[in-house]
């Protein structure tokens, strides 16, 4: 099926609103998952026991029905490394009604090799969502994400306050994050290619 695991060489601060473990923590690494497209599991269960079965501790875990080895993208800029794994079938727009759902997930994981404070990290996420928000309106996707979108921020503690589009974090942020999110879609939209021509 595919996952990605990726382990940190010391614990990091994370922040994200990952399945597993998600919120503010320390992590030794995180996870992608992938799971079946009709998947209505006990997430929680489910990825406590890939974490055991894969013998990692205190890691961070992300979901998608994607391809996982198909369709992870990374990009590096200066001190930001993006992770992205992209399916977009479920589109939404913020702020109005979404079509009935479907799954699909654009997960974004930011390693930062700096000193940020909490409120930097909050930041971060913003600065990853415009980026975000910005890929898919220009190549032509009329959805600021999906109804299931992850993200998640792993850096070391420290002083830096500020991670928005006018600091150099903020734009090492934003080219990673559009890099990886563009490769990424390309590859989904060529996965589903090939998918419909071979429904076994």
């Amino acid at each position: 099926m595919g996952n990605f695991i990726m382990a940190f060489k010391e614990p990091m601060l994370a922040l994200s609103n990952a399945p597993h473990r998600g919120g503010l923590t320390e992590a030794s690494g995180f996870f992608f998952m992938r799971v079946p497209k009709n998947y209505s599991g006990d997430y929680k269960a489910d990825c406590l026991a890939f974490e055991r079965e894969n013998g990692l501790g205190n890691f961070v875990g992300f979901m998608t029905a994607a391809e996982v080895d198909k369709v992870l993208s990374i990009a590096k800029s200066r001190e930001v490394m993006a992770y992205v794994t992209a399916g977009i079938t479920n589109p939404a727009i913020a702020g109005e009604v979404p079509p009935p759902w479907k799954p699909g997930t654009i997960n974004i994981v930011l390693v930062i090799e700096e000193g940020l404070t909490v409120g930097a990290m909050v930041n971060a996420v913003m600065t990853a969502t415009e980026a975000k928000t910005y890929t898919l309106l220009e190549i032509s996707y009329n959805a600021t994400g999906t109804t299931s979108d992850g993200i998640g921020i792993f850096a070391f503690e420290g002083e830096k306050e500020w991670a928005g589009t006018a600091t150099e974090i903020g734009l090492n942020i934003g080219r990673a994050v559009r890099q990886a999110l563009e490769e990424s879609l390309r590859k989904w939209e060529k996965t589903r290619r090939v998918n419909s021509f071979n429904p076994y």
